[in-house]
């Protein structure tokens, strides 16, 4: 199908579907094409805009992404202990052996996070998703 917009002799705009653009030829040709306003039968195309369909955009990868996000920061915050800003202390008090092993989160700088890794205290870095309920 193909949609046309329409004018008669009388500068009436309408629109109609046509099977094929040769179809379209054949009716206006045989006068079966009629202006819905004044019955005029001398019809021509009138200038329209293309249609232009907009691709589909998948967003299943981002939310998804974003679900898991929000999973791993509840997981984190069920079994790791918030130390705050105080995270690369704490991490290179662990990584030495001076305090009790455990899971920690918290906040560092670029700076204090480029020392960790130069030390060898394994940690990492997960962008942290805001929560909704907030």
């Amino acid at each position: 199908m193909i949609h046309y917009n329409l004018r008669c002799e009388q500068d009436h705009e309408f629109e109609a579907w046509f099977q094929s653009s040769q179809a379209f030829d054949q009716q206006v040709k045989r006068r079966q094409v009629e202006c819905p306003t004044c019955g005029a039968t001398k019809i021509s195309k009138a200038p329209m805009a293309p249609t232009v369909r907009a691709a589909k955009t998948d967003l299943s990868g981002p939310v998804k992404l974003r679900q898991e996000l929000k999973k791993l920061r509840d997981h984190v915050e069920k079994n790791c202990d918030y130390v705050g800003d105080k995270f690369a202390e704490e991490a290179r008090k662990i990584h030495q052996g001076e305090v009790e092993s455990r899971s920690i989160y918290g906040e560092s700088t670029d700076a204090e996070a480029t020392a960790l890794a130069d030390e060898g205290v394994q940690f990492a870095r997960i962008p942290w998703i805001k929560r909704d309920d907030s």
